[in-house]
């Protein structure tokens, strides 16, 4: 209702500021354009109170919202436990499919082994067969000589030591394939406990993530609308004033106009009034300086910008954190942005993250060379995965407010040896 109300404030001033007067189709007196002066500060007085209401409408709007904000913090402080979890299980996880990569190539080397000792026994097995069972007696007596007998004896020896080697290898072999498959066994099963605690933390991390933002909401809608309320009076106040000026502009040149036209007439009778060729140039000359850009478009820098023509909330410096309460360093610069709005590479690199992070939410962080990053947080959906290369003004993701974030809006952070630095100089 606030805001409807607005709109037809803004209206109406538009239309009383704008609308054609008798001033541009013939010649206005002084006391006209004093006239018009005075209803345009009328108009800025309204506007002003408009501006001054809406600015205790967002004042009564945070008053609630600061209340909730020990709830709010303990919701913070919950979703970096779970994300710390998350982060836990994952790093397990990758342990244990390390353990089953290792396990597995350890039974396979092993029944190659046991295959290649199977062969070998078995080659020995048919020889047997085929040549007929010698017994070793057989083999002694019928040495040629005494030196014989013993080279004889000798190579029965190797032979049954080289047997009986082979049997306790194939033995030891096949106990271990049974130990390493109950290995495997028991890893599959913790890898699928795993993998089933990590899907229970990211239900749990996303059903807190709701929980935040209907907190937020709860007064977000109230605050953005006092604020939207708030900047087409600013709006307003800019054109009351370009107009003001116009008409100041217009004032001085009559007045101008009438000094010429007395003096004149001195001079000599037969002058001709002067002042409707006076306010004709007045109007030829007097130009229409109102109108702003909207909107961030950049310093000349060489990256580009990661929204386009969005507004800065919060710039890159010192302030009272918005859910802390406690004055720190803001890393980066917030656009203003709806969620869901496209996010941009400021310049071409590769992908170092593109995950959740911390209290950045969903992050993309870009390693531009040079030692010189982007960050990229609070992100609803991210389009790109780690180790992508991408190019400068490539769609990588998409605006959000997961993480450390009251409302949507992208983060953006340029960090210099990993040292976060202002962005302004660089966009």
């Amino acid at each position: 209702m606030k805001k409807w109300l607005s709109v037809v404030v803004v209206m109406a001033l538009a239309v009383v500021i704008f609308q054609p007067t008798e001033g541009y189709a013939k010649k206005r007196t002084i006391d006209q354009i004093d006239h018009e002066l005075r209803l345009l500060q009328q108009q800025a007085k309204s506007a002003k109170n408009q501006q001054q209401q809406a600015e205790e409408d967002k004042q009564e709007a945070m008053h609630y919202k600061n209340k909730a904000t020990n709830f709010l913090q303990q919701v913070m402080e919950q979703i970096d436990t779970v994300s710390n979890e998350l982060a836990g299980i994952t790093s397990e996880i990758d342990k244990t499919e390390d353990q089953l990569r290792a396990t597995a190539e350890k039974i396979d080397q092993t029944q190659k082994r046991i295959d290649e000792r199977e062969k070998l026994l078995d080659s020995r097995v048919r020889l047997m067969y085929t040549d007929g069972a010698v017994s070793y007696l057989d083999v002694l007596l019928s040495s040629t000589s005494f030196t014989d007998f013993l080279d004889r004896a000798d190579s029965l020896q190797a032979i049954a030591q080289q047997d009986q080697t082979i049997l306790e290898d194939h033995k030891r072999d096949k106990a271990l394939i049974l130990e390493e498959q109950a290995n495997l066994k028991n890893a599959y099963a913790k890898a699928k406990d795993l993998y089933s605690e990590a899907e229970s933390r990211k239900v749990l991390l996303a059903a807190k993530e709701k929980e935040k933002q209907k907190l937020i909401a709860n007064y977000q809608s109230d605050i953005e609308e006092s604020d939207d309320i708030s900047a087409k009076q600013d709006q307003m106040l800019v054109q009351i004033a370009s107009k003001r000026a116009q008409l100041g502009q217009e004032k001085n040149k009559l007045r101008a106009a009438q000094i010429y036209a007395y003096n004149q007439k001195k001079k000599s009778k037969t002058v001709k009034v002067a002042s409707s060729s006076s306010s004709s140039h007045s109007n030829s000359s007097s130009s229409s300086s109102s109108g702003s850009s909207e909107g961030f478009k950049g310093n000349g820098g060489s990256m580009g910008l990661p929204v386009s023509g969005a507004r800065i909330s919060s710039p890159y410096g010192y302030r009272i954190h918005p859910i802390t309460g406690v004055k720190k360093l803001h890393t980066g610069t917030d656009f203003a942005v709806s969620e869901g709005t496209d996010v941009h590479a400021a310049d071409s690199g590769n992908v170092i993250v593109a995950e959740w992070w911390n209290g950045y939410g969903n992050c993309v962080i870009i390693d531009h060379g040079n030692n010189i990053w982007t960050l990229y947080g609070h992100l609803s959906k991210i389009n790109v995965q780690k180790g992508d290369n991408v190019k400068r003004g490539e769609v990588i993701a998409e605006s959000g407010n997961t993480g450390a974030s009251t409302g949507p809006h992208l983060h953006f952070e340029v960090r210099v040896n990993g040292t976060p630095v202002d962005p302004m100089p660089y966009l």
